[in-house]
């Protein structure tokens, strides 16, 4: 399986850095995804990543840890922090620097229970689906310890759509408009199509309210984006 993203990490790990991957969707065009953006420090992660750390308690587990910024801001700060990512250079990169619990592990093969569940920079997304959000909620459920809670962020990509002369949007009715085909592209490697969830908060909390959670809105971003806390009723 291609490891895009491990292989962009790896190279700017060791620095090897001289170009970025490159993202395509199949509501937008080709776009950077710069690689010193994902090695950032507490300070320059967006205000909502920054509330989420501030919120994780207990035993907590960083799902798509990535070069693994998360997982060592909430280690400096006492936590047990357990990091899982499908990529395998992803994984090794955060062991390098420093994680002491980076595994390369499907969130749906996870079985601990854990106090803090953390799904950032639109972690939902690796639903893929809108029809897998029951699924998908409830294996987040198992994981949970009493009085646990799922920190997540995503955004309402409507505004990406154009808007006619009543304030509507002009949307594929179709399937769910947060529903995106993404590629990656990095050197001379291509990534094969996936799938990746945005959702509105709306249709979020509706879909928990279904699963018996309770979805909070902690607090908004600066375009669309949101920041939700997810506890079992």
């Amino acid at each position: 399986m291609t490891d895009i993203l491990g292989t962009a990490l790896l190279d700017y790990y060791n620095d090897n850095y001289t170009e970025d991957i490159i993202t395509e969707s199949t509501i937008s065009e080709a776009d950077e995804m710069p690689l010193p953006y994902l090695f950032r420090d507490f300070e320059d992660m967006p205000l909502l990543e920054q509330k989420a750390l501030q919120l994780a308690k207990g035993k907590t587990l960083d799902v798509g840890c990535g070069a693994g910024n998360h997982a060592l801001y909430l280690q400096e700060k006492g936590l047990l922090v357990n990091a899982i990512d499908i990529s395998k250079g992803a994984v090794e990169v955060s062991s390098l620097r420093g994680v002491q619990n980076a595994t390369q592990q499907n969130l749906f093969d996870v079985k601990q229970k854990y106090d803090t569940i953390l799904l950032l920079m639109n972690g939902i997304g690796i639903c893929g689906k809108l029809t897998k959000i029951n699924t998908f909620l409830q294996h987040l459920k198992s994981l949970l310890n009493p009085n646990g809670q799922i920190l997540l962020d995503s955004s309402d990509i409507k505004y990406m759509f154009d808007m006619d002369d009543d304030g509507g949007f002009w949307v594929n009715t179709d399937a769910y408009y947060g529903e995106v085909k993404f590629t990656m592209r990095y050197k001379e490697q291509t990534s094969p199509k996936f799938d990746w969830l945005y959702l509105d908060f709306n249709t979020l909390q509706n879909a928990c309210t279904e699963n018996n959670l309770q979805c909070k809105l902690v607090q908004k971003g600066a375009h669309y984006d949101f920041l939700v806390r997810i506890t079992t009723n």
